[in-house]
């Protein structure tokens, strides 16, 4: 399965690369965190089959959750099978926000 790490996903950030950053945490733990990955698109896991042809083909998906295991882990690899290039943030928003990444607030 694919995935990427914080250091590579903040050096994609860094370089201005294009790809669709996607947070599937669930509700109740996103809005506990009040904070997301800038540029972040939020989308309900357990709804992964209505918004999954929302999904630009053109770039990859990075798809994080809050410890970048099941959530996230499950979306990148249903999507990959078929056929985008989806990844999951290692660690995901904690390890993200433990290494002092930027984060927003969810009223930006």
């Amino acid at each position: 399965m694919n995935r990427i790490s914080i250091s590579e996903l903040a050096q994609w950030h860094a370089a201005g690369q294009i790809f669709s950053l996607i947070d599937v945490r669930r509700a109740s733990v996103r809005l506990a965190d009040a904070a997301q990955i800038p540029g972040a698109l939020w989308r309900d896991p357990d709804a992964l089959f209505t918004w999954k042809d929302a999904i630009p083909r053109d770039r990859p998906a990075i798809l994080y959750c809050a410890h970048g295991h099941e959530i996230s882990q499950g979306c990148a690899a249903t999507l990959a099978a078929m056929g985008l290039d989806a990844r999951y943030l290692v660690d995901g928003f904690a390890g993200w926000r433990t290494a002092n990444q930027a984060i927003e607030s969810l009223e930006s």
